[in-house]
C-alpha cells in the first residue's frame, strides 16, 4: 500500500496505456463474431487506480468527503481526520496527506458543510472547526452524544446531512452472542439538529453501517446478515418504521419514540418477513434484498449516482459496497403501489480491502475507501484507498428490470440480438426468500423455479419482456440470462438479477400462446456430482476399522470466523476420525482439500449459486478430499477417512461463501 510504483512509474504508465488502446481496439471490432467471443472483464470498463499511502499513515478508511476545492477528506478507524490534495493524481503528481484532526474515537463517518466537518465517533456527534485556516482542527465540539456500555460492537455511523442541515446517525447494536440493545438508543437511526435537539426516527437495525439519499432525497440504510437478518439488503427508512431486528425496541417507551411496538411483540416462527409483517405493525420489508454470497456478504456504503452519465449508463441508480467480499454492488429502485422494489446486479470485484465507504469526485469518478482489521476481506490489504474511473466504454448489460402484471421487463445498454433474446431458454427465473427469526442468518428457503412462459423484444432490441408463471409478492427473483448476446454477439459482462418483488403493479399483460413444455425446467442437481460428494462424507466408522481409528481430532470455532485448533499433525496412510463440532452462531461445514487449493475451493464454492444450499457448499472438484455436511450452529458431525499417503500440509476449511478466506487450519501429514 505504500508503494506508489503502480500508479506513478513509467512502466505501469506504459501499461495503462496499452490496456486503453486494446480495450478501444476491441470495442472497434466487437462486429466481428470471432473477436466477440473474447470475454470482457470489468476492467475494461470501470478501472482502478491505488492511491499512494505515505508511510507510517494508517489509512483504516472510516469515512469519505470531497471538499468544495476539490480535496479529499479522509476519517479513519484511527480515531484521525486527513486531508487529501490531488487526489486524481493530475499530471502523475503524487497525492499530499495533511492530517487536520486526530485523537477521535473511532470516526466511522465524515461530512462537509458551510466551511464545518462533522464526524460520528462511537459516543458522540462531533462538530470540528479550523478557525486560523491553517488546515487543522482548531475546535473539537459535541453536537450530541449517547451512552456507551463499552461493547466492542458498538459502532456509530455518519453523519449524513439532509438539505435543511439536520444530521443522521446510525447506532450499531451490541454483540452478546446475539444483537443486544445495551444502551440506549442503540439499534436505532437518529435525528440530530445542529444545535443538538435529537428527535429518534426508526429502529430494527442491527447493523447499519451504511445509508445514504436515492436521487429523490428518500435515506435508505444498508444491513448486515445477522440475528433476525436472514440476509443483506437496503431498506427504505421513514419515521416511525420497525426495520427487522427487535433489539432496540425495547426503547419504545421513552419520550420522542415513534414506536409502541416491544420486542415480545414479534413472533420467532422461522417463516418469510412477507409472512410476517401484516401481523407486526410498523414492520417494514427491505426495498431490495442482496442475497447472501450470491451479491454479497457484509453490506455497506450507500451512493447514488448523481453524475449525470459522467459514470457510465446508471445514472440515478445505487451503488451498493460490500466490505467482507471488497466489491461494489448496483441497483435499480422502482416504485410500484408507493413501495420501494427493484434489482440488485454485481457491477465492480477486486478492490484492495474491506469496501466501507464512496464518494463522488469532482470528475465524476468514484472514490472508494476501505478497512478489514478484524472485519476480514477477500481485499488482501489491511486498509486502502482506491479510485474508480468509467473508461467511456459501454459494457454490454441488463441496464434495469421492472415489474409488470405478468412477469418482469428488462432494458439493456446495447442491443440484443433477437433471435437468442426471443428464446424461452435465454431466460430462466427462480424464486426464494429467507427465515425471519433470531438465528443467525438464514439458509434460502421457498426455492421454486417460475417457468418463462413468454418473451417479446422491442423493435430497436433493448428491451425483453418476459411472462413468468408462479411470481410471488415480497420475494426474492433470480433472473439468469446467461445465453443472452448483444447484436454483436457480446455476452452479458454479468448475466444475472435479483428482484425483489414487494408489489405486483396493475397493467395490460401480454398476450401470449405458448405451450408450457417447451420451457425449460432449472436443471436438477448432477447425480454424479452428488454420489462424488457423499462419497468424501463417511460418518459411520468402516467395518474394516476393527480396532478404531488410529486417531480422534476434534475441531471446534473461534469467533471472527475462525477454527479453534489452527494446526494438527496426523500420520500418513492412518485412519482418522474427525469431529466437527460447530459452536459458533453461524452456520458452518469443513472441508479437507488438496495442498495449494483452498482459493480455488472456496471460489468454487461462491459459483454454486442457489444450487450452494442443496450440495452443503461442497463444490465437485478433485481437489476436495473429506467433507462434513454445512451444519447448523450447535450441531456436530464426525467423519472418517484415511489419511493420504503424500505427506504435506493440507488445508482445511469452512467453503460456506465467504468465510474460507479466514475459516483455514492446516492437517499436516508426517511420514509414519
Amino acid at each position: 500500500m505504500n508503494s506508489i510504483s503502480e500508479t506513478l512509474s513509467a512502466p505501469a504508465a506504459r501499461l495503462m496505456k496499452i490496456s486503453s488502446v486494446c480495450a478501444i481496439f476491441c470495442a472497434l471490432i466487437c462486429t466481428s463474431p470471432v473477436i466477440a467471443q473474447i470475454p470482457a472483464s470489468e476492467n475494461d470498463y470501470y478501472r482502478l487506480q491505488t492511491l499512494p499511502i505515505p508511510e507510517g499513515v494508517v489509512l483504516e478508511v472510516g469515512g469519505l468527503e470531497i471538499l468544495p476545492d476539490g480535496q479529499l477528506a479522509v476519517s479513519t478507524r484511527r480515531g484521525e481526520i486527513w486531508l487529501i490534495k490531488n487526489p486524481y493524481m493530475a499530471g502523475r503528481v503524487r497525492p499530499q496527506f495533511k492530517r487536520f484532526a486526530h485523537g477521535l474515537h473511532e470516526a466511522l463517518g465524515l461530512a462537509y458543510r458551510d466551511g464545518v466537518f462533522y464526524t460520528t465517533q462511537r459516543s458522540e456527534l462531533t462538530r470540528l472547526r479550523d478557525i486560523n485556516g491553517d488546515g487543522r482542527a482548531d475546535t473539537y465540539e459535541t453536537v450530541y452524544s449517547w451512552p456507551l456500555e463499552g461493547n466492542y460492537h458498538e459502532y456509530s455511523y455518519g453523519p449524513l446531512i439532509r438539505e435543511d442541515g439536520t444530521m443522521i446517525v446510525t447506532l450499531n447494536l451490541a454483540w452478546v452472542g446475539y444483537g443486544a440493545s445495551l444502551s440506549k438508543w442503540r439499534g436505532w437511526m437518529l435525528e440530530i439538529t445542529p444545535d443538538g435537539e435529537m428527535t429518534p426516527i426508526a429502529t430494527g437495525m442491527r447493523s447499519p453501517a451504511g445509508f445514504g439519499f436515492n436521487v429523490d432525497g428518500d435515506v435508505f440504510y444498508g444491513e448486515n446478515q445477522g440475528d433476525w437478518i436472514g440476509s443483506g439488503y437496503i431498506t427504505h427508512v421513514e419515521t416511525g418504521d420497525f426495520v427487522g431486528n427487535p433489539a432496540g425496541l425495547r426503547w419504545t417507551d421513552l419520550p420522542g419514540s415513534p414506536l409502541t411496538l416491544k420486542p415480545d411483540d414479534v413472533p420467532d416462527t422461522g417463516l418469510p418477513m412477507v409472512e410476517v409483517a401484516p401481523d407486526v405493525p410498523d414492520l417494514k420489508p427491505p426495498a431490495v434484498w442482496l442475497p447472501h454470497t450470491l451479491m454479497g456478504i457484509s453490506t455497506s456504503d450507500i451512493l447514488a449516482d448523481t453524475t449525470s452519465g459522467a459514470f457510465g449508463p446508471f445514472a440515478g441508480q445505487l451503488f451498493v459496497g460490500d466490505q467482507g467480499q471488497s466489491k461494489v454492488m448496483r441497483i435499480f429502485l422502482e416504485k410500484v403501489n408507493g413501495v420501494y422494489q427493484g434489482a440488485a446486479f454485481p457491477f465492480r470485484e477486486g478492490f484492495s480491502s474491506g469496501v466501507l465507504r464512496m464518494v463522488w469526485g469532482k470528475d465524476g469518478s468514484m472514490f472508494v475507501g476501505m478497512t478489514s482489521r478484524g472485519w476480514g476481506s477477500t481485499g488482501p490489504e489491511p486498509y486502502g484507498l482506491q479510485r474508480l474511473e468509467w473508461t467511456g466504454l459501454m459494457p454490454f448489460e441488463v441496464k434495469t428490470v421492472e415489474a409488470r402484471p405478468d412477469g418482469f421487463e428488462l432494458t439493456f445498454t446495447k442491443p440484443l440480438n433477437p433471435e437468442i433474446a426471443s428464446e424461452l431458454s435465454s431466460y430462466h427465473v427462480t424464486g426464494f426468500t429467507y427465515k425471519y427469526h433470531s438465528t443467525y442468518g438464514s439458509p434460502i428457503t421457498n426455492r421454486e423455479a417460475a417457468p418463462v412462459r413468454g418473451v417479446r423484444v422491442s423493435e430497436d432490441g433493448l428491451k425483453a419482456r418476459i411472462v413468468v408463471d408462479g411470481l410471488r409478492k415480497g420475494y426474492i427473483h433470480e433472473l439468469k440470462m446467461t445465453s443472452l448476446r448483444s447484436s454483436a454477439g457480446e455476452p452479458l459482462l454479468h448475466d444475472v438479477a435479483y428482484y425483489t418483488l414487494n408489489e405486483i403493479p396493475d397493467g395490460p399483460r401480454l398476450e401470449i400462446d405458448v405451450d408450457l413444455a417447451e420451457n425449460r425446467e432449472d436443471a436438477p442437481m448432477d447425480a454424479n456430482q452428488l454420489a462424488t460428494t457423499q462419497a468424501k462424507r463417511i460418518t459411520t466408522m468402516p467395518a474394516d476399522w476393527t480396532n478404531g481409528p488410529d486417531a480422534t481430532i476434534t475441531i471446534g470455532t473461534q469467533p471472527g470466523l475462525l477454527f479453534d485448533l489452527p494446526a494438527f499433525d496426523v500420520q500418513a496412510g492412518s485412519r482418522l476420525k474427525l469431529i466437527f463440532n460447530n459452536n459458533d452462531d453461524m452456520m458452518h461445514n469443513l472441508l479437507v482439500v488438496q495442498p495449494g487449493s483452498a482459493d480455488k475451493v472456496g471460489d468454487q464454492a461462491i459459483s454454486l449459486g442457489l444450487d450452494g444450499p442443496d450440495l452443503n457448499y461442497v463444490p465437485d472438484l478433485d481437489e476436495v478430499l473429506f467433507h462434513t455436511v454445512l451444519l447448523e450452529p450447535e450441531t456436530m458431525e464426525a467423519i472418517y477417512f484415511v489419511v493420504p499417503e503424500e505427506p504435506g500440509e493440507y488445508t482445511y476449511i469452512c467453503s460456506f461463501p465467504g468465510h474460507s478466506f479466514t475459516m483455514r487450519g492446516t492437517m499436516r501429514v508426517v511420514s509414519r
